[in-house]
Parts: structure tokens; sequence; C-alpha cells
């Protein structure tokens, strides 16, 4: 068993982040799927495999036969969007939102295939959902042993307070959750872009289109010019303060318009991350929201991750958001070698 390779199919793979790093433990990926058409050129320039531009939904049991073939032990991985269980989205009733069944359909081709693995990523919410019960029972009564657990990044050298939900399930027998991979500490914002270029707000590097930053106001770039590292804008002086800040329902707010701290690990990176006034998205000195690429540095990405074709405009809505819903890969990795350890314990 230990000889056999895996394959894997990336169900929903965005930008290519869980594909990235189940590579780099090792896996062979066949292909990506995902209803995105701007996730075809970052997957595939990125990664020695094929993107898929379909819903999820209409993919079929035939198909997934096709891509995995004859040989191998097969792996099917994914991240449906997560936006129906975000805190986010807390008090808002999103029971009519078109993502909800994502999870049935991941759930109804993992029945129809039968993969020796299933691993599943997603934010730590979702296990207080019956679709996500369902399918976990679904997996047992088909044969699998099933764990999960919220897993807390920087234990694995993501630099950023994220905590995912990941689960793993095998067919052929038991299989373990990744252990830290990283010290405490270790995975900080200094790490991981103390030595990109400095740049300007509103301005790229000539060298990297993707180390571009957002263009501040004139008060934005004075509320930027009064914020610390760690900081909150109650700092400011009160003239920079907007009427929210001055309501009850905003006073609990403290870490948007805030910088982030060198020696700590960054905030979870939004899809809005290159927005000061959307999180502590602040540089820690600099005077300006961190860039696309300093956002994906801290997703984990490699410095010269592909998300645009040379020569193509830099969108910032649409990168951000490749970049925010992103498995970071270093998570990817640590997932793919557990699942490797299954077969080749030791």
């Amino acid at each position: 068993m230990k000889h056999r390779k895996i394959k894997a199919l990336d169900l929903f793979c965005g930008a290519g982040g869980l594909t990235y790093g189940l590579r780099q433990a090792g896996i062979e990926v066949v292909a990506g799927v995902d209803v995105d058409p701007a996730c075809e050129y970052p997957y595939e320039a990125n990664n020695n495999s094929r993107f898929l531009l379909q819903d999820v939904a209409t993919l079929t049991v035939d198909q997934v036969n096709r891509l995995f073939g004859q040989t191998g032990l097969r792996l099917i991985a994914g991240c449906a969007p997560c936006q129906p269980f975000s805190s986010h989205r807390k008090g808002l009733d999103t029971s009519s939102d078109p993502k909800w069944p994502l999870l049935d359909h991941f759930s109804r081709i993992v029945r129809g295939v039968l993969p020796e693995f299933v691993t599943m990523e997603n934010v730590t919410r979702i296990q207080r959902h019956e679709v996500f019960l369902r399918f976990v029972e679904e997996l047992k009564t088909n044969g699998y042993k099933v764990v999960w657990r919220s897993l807390y990044c920087p234990n694995y050298g993501i630099p950023q307070e994220r905590r995912r939900l990941v689960l793993l399930a095998s067919r052929i027998g038991e299989i373990s959750l990744p252990s830290p991979t990283h010290e405490k500490g270790s995975a900080t914002v200094r790490r991981a872009i103390g030595r990109l270029p400095a740049l300007q707000h509103g301005k790229s590097h000539p060298r990297d289109t993707l180390h571009i930053t957002r263009e501040l106001s004139p008060i934005n770039l004075k509320r930027m010019q009064h914020s610390t590292p760690g900081g909150t804008w109650a700092q400011w002086p009160q003239e920079l303060r907007s009427a929210c800040h001055n309501k009850s329902s905003g006073k609990s707010f403290k870490s948007v318009y805030a910088r982030m701290s060198w020696d700590q690990p960054s905030p979870t990176i939004t899809t809005q991350f290159f927005n000061f006034g959307t999180g502590r998205f602040g540089h820690p000195d600099q005077d300006r929201a961190i860039s696309l690429r300093e956002g994906a540095v801290l997703q984990s990405f490699p410095r010269d991750y592909k998300f645009v074709e040379k020569g193509r405009p830099v969108h910032k809505q649409t990168i951000g958001r490749l970049i925010g819903n992103a498995v970071p890969p270093l998570l990817g990795e640590a997932i793919g070698k557990s699942i490797k350890a299954a077969i080749n314990p030791g």
C-alpha cells in the first residue's frame, strides 16, 4: 500500500492554494474544479494540473472516475464556499444562500466514487450546522474513519491568526490530523513580509505587479499616520474619527483602521485585506495598507506565485478575493503529509 501513488481531485479549488500544498507533500492533483473563471490562470500557471471551469453541482461521478483513471489511491479534497457559515454573517439568515447545498454535492460525489481518502477544510463554525454533521455521518456510513478539529494556522507556519476546521477521512485504516510543525511565536508578520520592498500607498513595484497597494484618501492617510502597530482608532485625535466610532455600536470594532504588529501573526486575511478600513490591515510602519503580494505571502503562498497573466491589468477586488478565499498552501501541505502518513506510518 505504501508504494501506491495518491491522486487527488480538488473541488472548489480557487486559485490553487490547497492543490499547491498537496503537490508539495508529494500528492499528484489530477484536476481542480471551480465555477470562478478568474481562478483558471493562477491555478494552471502554478500547478501541474488541469482546471475545470464547472459548477461542482453539475459534476458527475463518471467525470470524476475518468479524471482519476485506473491506478493509484484516490483523494477527493475541497473547501466548499464558507460564506453561509462565516462568523462575519453572524445574526443573518443565510438559509436561502445558494452555497448551502454545495457540501451535499461534495458528499454526493464521494458517495458515488468512494475514494480511499477525503479531506475538507472550512471555517470552524460549520461544525455547528446540520449540513456538516450530515456530511460526517454519510462518510461513516460508507466505511470511513473520520477525524476533524479546528487547527490554528501559526502552528503550521502560516503567519496569521486564522483557525480552520480540517476534516480527514480514510476507508483503508486509521488517519490522524496533522501535528503542529512550527514553534509558538515563530510565524510572524516580520518573518513573512519584512524584507519586501517598501511602497507608497497607491503605487506598485516595477518588478512585481502584485506588490501593489490601494491609494488612501487624505483623511485615511492622516488616520494611518496616527496609527501605531497593534493600536486602535481610539488613539486618534477626535477630528479623525468617523461618526460610527462615536456610536455605542461602533466602539467595539477596534480592529478596523489599524496597523499590524511586526512580531505577531497578522489577522485573518479576508477578501478585503487590501483595504485599510476593513480590518487590521495597515502595514506595521509604512503609511499604507498591505499589498496584494503581502496578503498572499501571509496566506503562505510563495513570493513568485502568479495570480495575473503578464501584461494583464491587476484588479484588486478580484485578486483580493482569490487570495482571501484560498486554503493556505502550508496548511494544504500539512494535510497532504498526514494523508501520506496514513499509508506509510513512521
